[in-house]
This record gives C-alpha cells, sequence and structure tokens, in this order.
C-alpha cells in the first residue's frame, strides 16, 4: 500500500521531535543546576510508570488504581539493598531500634545490587501475574477490577505499615550513603544516575513501542474494543491482559528503583490510593493511548506540580486541580491530541484511524484471524 507524501512528511516531524527530545534530555546536565536534574530525573522515573500504565490501560482498557503498589515493591527492593550498603553489612538501625537481633533471612539475599535490581522488576510481575489470574480468569474486568486494586493498595500499604521491625514502618527506609561504594550525592554519582534513567526510559519506551505495533498489541487493542468478539475467534483475552498487567507492573518497579536512587527515601506513602490516582491523571492529561503522551503528562505535570509549589506555596493545589479538569474537560485527547489538532496537516490522522489509542501512523486494530490453539 503506497504511502502518501502527507503521512511520510508526518513521520519524519514525528522522528525529529524524537530526536530533539533525546538530545536535549542528554544535554540536561549542561544547562540544569544539580537540583533541577534531580528534579528532572525523579519526572523521567515517573514516566517509566506513566509508560507501563499506559500500556494497560490505553492500549488494553484495563485501569488500574493500584500501580503504586508496583512502584512501592521496585523501590523497596533497592532501598533494602542500599540500607544494607549504608550500615556496613550490620543490622540496619531501625531494626535495632524495634529489638529484632538478627538480619532477617528474606533481607539476606538483598546484599547483592543484581539480586535487588532483578526483584525490583519480578516481585511486582508476579504479584501482577497472580493477581491478574485471579480476576481476568473470572473475567473481572471493568470497574470491579478496579475496585480490586484499590483492595490491592490498602492490603499492602496496611502490612507495611504493621511491619514497622522489617520494613521501617510509617517513616519507611532512609539514610541511604553510596551505591558501588560511591556517595549518591556526590555531583559525578548524580549525572550518572540521571543518564541511567535516560536510558531506562528509553529502553522503556522502545518496549512499549515495540509491543503495541506487534501482532500482541493488535490483539491487546482488539480487547480493548471488543473482548467478546476476540473470544469468540478462539483466543483467550485472560492470557493477553495478564502479559499486559505484568509488563506494566514491572515497569512500575522499575521506575520505583530509579525514584529510590534520586530521592533517597521510601515509605509507605509510596504505595497508598493517591500516588496511584496521580499515575492515571498523568497518562489522562498527556493522552492515552500514545505512549508519548504519557511521557509528556509525567514529565510536564510532576514539573508544573513542582514550579507551583515554589511560586504559589498555599494555591499551587488550587491551579493543579484547575489544569487537571481543563484537561480533562477541554482537551479529551490530551495533551498529545491538542498538538495534533496545533499541527494542521502534518498531524493529520487517516479517518479510518480516528480511534481512541491509536497513535501516529498506526494501522487501524484488526480482530485476529488464526486461533491460539
Amino acid at each position: 500500500m503506497p504511502v502518501s507524501p502527507t503521512t511520510t512528511r508526518g513521520r519524519l516531524w514525528l522522528l525529529a521531535g524524537y530526536g530533539a527530545a533525546l538530545l536535549l534530555l542528554l544535554a540536561a546536565p549542561l544547562y540544569l543546576s544539580d537540583f533541577r536534574l534531580n528534579l528532572l530525573a525523579k519526572c523521567l522515573a515517573f514516566a517509566i510508570a506513566a509508560l507501563g500504565l499506559d500500556l494497560l490501560w490505553g492500549y488494553t482498557g484495563i485501569l488500574s488504581l493500584g500501580h503504586g503498589v508496583f512502584f512501592g515493591l521496585g523501590g523497596y527492593a533497592m532501598a533494602m539493598h542500599l540500607k544494607l550498603e549504608a550500615s556496613g553489612g550490620k543490622l540496619p538501625d531501625f531494626m535495632g531500634w524495634t529489638g529484632v537481633a538478627k538480619l532477617p533471612w528474606f533481607w539476606e539475599p538483598f546484599r547483592s545490587f543484581a539480586f535487588a535490581a532483578a526483584m525490583g522488576i519480578v516481585l511486582p510481575a508476579l504479584l501482577a501475574l497472580f493477581l491478574g489470574f485471579f480476576t481476568f480468569r473470572n473475567r473481572i474486568r471493568g470497574v470491579y477490577f478496579t475496585i480490586l486494586t484499590q483492595a490491592l493498595v490498602i492490603i499492602v500499604f496496611t502490612l507495611f505499615v504493621g511491619q514497622q521491625k522489617y520494613t521501617g514502618g510509617t517513616n519507611g527506609l532512609t539514610g541511604f550513603a553510596t551505591l558501588f561504594g560511591e556517595p549518591l550525592k556526590s555531583p559525578g554519582m548524580k549525572t550518572a544516575l540521571y543518564f541511567a534513567t535516560v536510558a531506562g526510559l528509553l529502553a522503556a519506551f522502545l518496549l512499549c513501542r515495540y509491543l503495541v505495533k506487534s501482532r500482541l498489541g493488535k490483539v491487546l487493542r482488539a480487547i480493548r474494543d471488543g473482548e467478546n468478539r476476540v473470544r469468540f475467534l478462539g483466543f483467550d483475552p485472560s492470557l493477553y491482559q495478564m502479559a499486559a498487567f505484568a509488563v506494566s507492573a514491572a515497569l512500575a518497579g522499575l521506575a520505583g528503583m530509579f525514584f529510590v536512587l534520586h530521592v533517597g527515601i521510601i515509605s509507605p506513602s509510596a504505595m497508598a490510593i493517591v500516588p496511584s490516582v496521580e499515575m492515571v491523571l498523568w497518562v489522562a492529561i498527556g493522552g492515552r493511548g500514545t505512549l508519548i503522551g504519557a511521557v509528556v503528562g509525567a514529565v510536564v505535570l510532576n514539573e508544573a506540580k513542582s514550579g507551583l509549589s515554589e511560586s504559589f506555596p498555599d494555591m499551587w493545589t488550587f491551579f493543579l486541580g484547575g489544569l487537571f479538569i481543563v484537561a480533562t474537560v477541554f482537551l479529551p485527547g490530551g495533551l498529545v491530541g491538542l498538538v495534533r489538532q496545533l499541527a494542521g496537516p502534518f498531524g493529520r490522522r487517516n479517518p479510518s484511524h480516528e480511534q481512541l489509542g491509536e497513535s501516529s501512523g498506526e494501522q487501524q486494530p484488526v480482530a485476529p484471524r488464526e486461533h491460539s490453539g
């Protein structure tokens, strides 16, 4: 099928935009202060979590209000390693205060950075698979699934607060000093962690883009638009939903690990309902079902949150709330949708592609024909 000049031109502009954004991120240490660079790194970590949620919600049609749990699990996995390194291999200080005499067995493997990094991704994915197996296999979807994810938040939050001698309770884990023996607060380490976060975001974006462009992505969109139709064609939607949920949770865990490295603390508050709702807002305001919209929403909203809180310490929440309302009511396609409208012919899509969740240049999702067996 021939590609029109307008489509080719639009793709070139899109690639140019991606390249310019990547160059700006790579050059950020040259024009940002250490504080601003650390703030940007934290926003990029949030963007990784937003990408995972967009894959689940924007492309699969499953709304989760419990992604803060997966984000927190990844954060705790990295924090446990950093805490053991800071204590010199001895018992962490908060355990001594609560009467623990010996390091718990499940803390021991976290002396290894590789193990901690792996668990920060694997544990959220396994929890998502476990929850998804019992929900998707029983065809629990829509608002009922959303309520279950909120129940998961309450359970895990209560568990981590109650087990103070193992998790630090409401104070969480903090007091990290080094990583690989190098001070976390040194300029060189901060810059290295920033570039690691950029690489993690780029890898997450490329992974999600590959998935949504692949056969799996077509099936996910078909499930979103007509789950029963996909089931009648011989596919098992629950398997694809579980896969999307697991990948989404793994990315949230990766984001949590980067967050801890930049912020230096993790507590059960990161697993509460409010952070999970904020993740949904990042995706919705940025542009649900566009991937780049999730990144833009996470970065813009968190930068705006920081800027407004500095300039208007008493009223910044009202400004932020107003931004949410305006974007929800007047920008159903999010910020990315607004840019496409303003771009004119360069952002115009084929009418047959005007469907929520379709990114520029993608084909219309079609119901798969072959059988899963």
